[in-house]
């Protein structure tokens, strides 16, 4: 069952195990650069967590999104490139046409495996080595979007002892990977855009503070 924006701050204090939240993954499509814009632009820049965002781009084109982010944020903002160490306060962008995956050594990897759900970079993907890599330590973000992917990476990340947010669908430019992650009865919290940045400075701020 989802729980509202006032109960974020009594999951931080009993996470599981006492853990802490060391990995935020974010993913997005249709509408996401609005939604990545408005989250990022939120956070400090001390942020106490490292940010590892996939966002569907154009394959055939550079992407200029860490560029732009960069801009609109106190965060470090960079492309991932193949074996980035995660650090607290950075940002990392999945380049086009490449899945991310998040290491247990707090390494990245970038990868060409095949298309899921007819895309790369994959929000499963990400979700799924974040889950099984940080465990009870991450949060996952669905953002605007349309299809489902993501879904089946929000399983594997309450599954695992983590936390899992999604946009609702008023706040949403294009709703269907939210409805598609809601689904799944694995969302945590399901909160309008506006209050997405505030809900993960309770999540990993609080945390930290209660150590």
């Amino acid at each position: 069952m989802t729980r509202s924006l006032n109960s974020v701050g009594a999951a931080a204090r009993n996470a599981a195990g006492g853990g802490q939240y060391d990995v935020v993954a974010l993913a997005a499509s249709a509408g996401g650069l609005r939604a990545l814009s408005y989250v990022l632009a939120a956070l400090p820049g001390d942020f106490p967590a490292a940010l590892v965002v996939v966002q569907h781009l154009d394959p055939r084109h550079r992407s200029l999104m860490a560029d732009i982010l960069s801009r609109r944020t106190a965060l470090r903002v960079k492309e991932a490139e193949q074996q980035d160490r995660l650090t607290a306060g950075t940002a990392y962008i999945a380049p086009p046409n490449n899945h991310l995956l998040v290491n247990g050594d707090g390494t990245l990897t970038l990868t060409q495996t095949e298309l899921v759900h007819f895309v790369r970079p994959s929000a499963d993907l990400l979700f799924e080595s974040t889950a099984a890599s940080y465990k009870d330590r991450a949060v996952a973000v669905v953002l605007s979007g349309s299809g489902q992917d993501g879904a089946m990476g929000v399983r594997a990340i309450k599954k695992m002892g983590g936390t899992v947010i999604a946009q609702d669908e008023r706040s949403a430019e294009f709703p269907g990977m939210p409805a598609a992650a809601l689904k799944t009865d694995s969302v945590d919290f399901v909160l309008p855009l506006e209050d997405i940045p505030g809900a993960l400075m309770k999540l990993v701020v609080t945390e930290r503070a209660h150590e």
